[in-house]
């Protein structure tokens, strides 16, 4: 006989000389349970940001730009570098991947090979592991650490002239990498094609910051001779166009409630415009369905699925911050809870920025970069602002959180240093 007690799968196996209790394995009961239960999906990678689709809908328009940019590679010349800003999940890393695949099927068809590099620079951020990165994508290998940039650089031209032809390295989230590091990596690749004498290189960097341009130097700026390319944030009906298209692949016909596209289309359309996201909700609320055991994902199930992400999310993303960063989400949680209000003013903020970096025994910033993180912090959607105006007073940003507190304070209460304050 089995029986479930206290989440614990026990088997009661009787023998002649006596009871016996055995305790059947909980994650071969877990799997077991997976395999017999309903199914949902057919291709749940297709709910990924890894998958790239046949078509793009509703970004038509950004690809021509792509493809009209790129498509000198076609006719030997080099094409101009790209920038791409938007915020998150507006399609610009699956714009640049789909028009690179089908350009280099085109250019095979011509007889020569185009090759491309991406980089993610919010993990690959500093000039060593950027130039490591390129050259493992041209198999030369190049240790993690130990030897001198201009060494790593210095191997990648030669790699890239031994091979010759066209190269286009994408770097996206380029922000995070010249925030952390510098201009250094980007100036010495726009600079690049003055080194090379058998091959030509292109840059396309990917940014969710529109001020971008801002963090770079003078140098930099005047060696980019960049495009532009803007997206902007998905509507109700676009997200719901997207997400019709992802489920038709994604899951067995029928799966879905009439109702479940549609909310998690205008939930994403209301709260950020973001098909990432959206997707991620899609899927997780599919997950959801299966794990309850139901044939069918309900709205009930996307309204699980929200809570979980969110929770996730704002762990994730805080978990991730710099030190400095995390100082001035506390300060907020201060501010609001210390004065009892809904927001805390910026010049009240900086005030207790000042004690809690005190307490901490960490460095205090200036009340301009603390302006540069709060920025930041709304960016990611941890917080919102805005400013208003106090007549002669002058005017004041108002800040509150933009994600439930005692989410923020679960995730602040995982760093070490900064939970010895709650």
């Amino acid at each position: 006989m089995i029986e479930k007690k206290y989440g614990v799968v026990e088997l009661m196996a009787k023998s002649e000389d006596s009871d016996k209790v055995e305790e059947v394995d909980p994650l071969e009961a877990i799997f077991d349970e997976f395999l017999q239960g309903p199914r949902v999906f057919l291709r749940r990678d297709v709910l990924t940001d890894r998958f790239i689709p046949d078509k793009l809908p509703h970004r038509n328009e950004e690809i021509k730009v792509l493809g009209y940019t790129l498509a000198s590679v076609l006719r030997g010349a080099r094409p101009s570098n790209l920038f791409l800003y938007g915020k998150t999940g507006t399609g610009k890393t699956a714009a640049t991947k789909f028009v690179l695949n089908r350009l280099g099927e085109k250019a095979k068809d011509q007889g020569f090979e185009l090759r491309s590099a991406y980089v993610n620079c919010q993990t690959v951020d500093t000039n060593y592991r950027v130039f490591a990165e390129l050259c493992h994508h041209l198999n030369v290998q190049v240790p993690f650490t130990g030897l001198p940039s201009d060494e790593v650089f210095s191997r990648l031209c030669n790699a890239l002239d031994s091979k010759g032809g066209f190269f286009i390295i994408v770097l996206d989230e380029v922000d995070a990498l010249v925030k952390k590091s510098g201009s250094e990596t980007l100036y010495q690749l726009t600079r690049i094609n003055t080194v090379l004498k058998e091959a030509k290189v292109s840059l396309i960097g990917i940014s969710n910051d529109l001020k971008f341009k801002e963090y770079l130097d003078a140098r930099v700026l005047s060696s980019l001779s960049e495009e532009e390319v803007v997206f902007k944030p998905y509507n109700a009906v676009e997200l719901r166009d997207i997400l019709e298209e992802r489920a038709k692949m994604a899951f067995i016909e029928g799966a879905l409630e009439d109702g479940v596209i549609p909310l998690i289309a205008a939930i994403a359309a209301r709260e950020h415009g973001d098909a990432r996201r959206a997707i991620d909700l899609l899927r997780v609320s599919g997950e959801i369905a299966e794990r309850k055991g139901s044939t069918r994902i309900t709205t009930e199930h996307v309204k699980l699925a929200m809570d979980s992400i969110e929770r996730n999310t704002v762990k994730e993303v805080i978990n991730t911050l710099p030190l400095q960063s995390k100082v001035v989400i506390v300060s907020i949680y201060k501010g609001l809870h210390d004065r009892k209000g809904n927001v805390v003013s910026s010049g009240e903020l900086y005030e207790i920025y000042q004690d809690t970096c005190k307490e901490l025994h960490v460095d205090i910033l200036s009340q301009r970069r603390v302006s540069d993180l709060i920025n930041e912090l709304d960016t990611l959607g941890i917080i919102c602002t805005r400013v208003v105006s106090r007549g002669r007073y002058g005017r004041t940003k108002e800040i509150q959180f933009a994600v439930a507190e005692k989410l923020v304070l679960e995730a602040l209460k995982s760093d070490s240093l900064v939970s010895s304050l709650f």
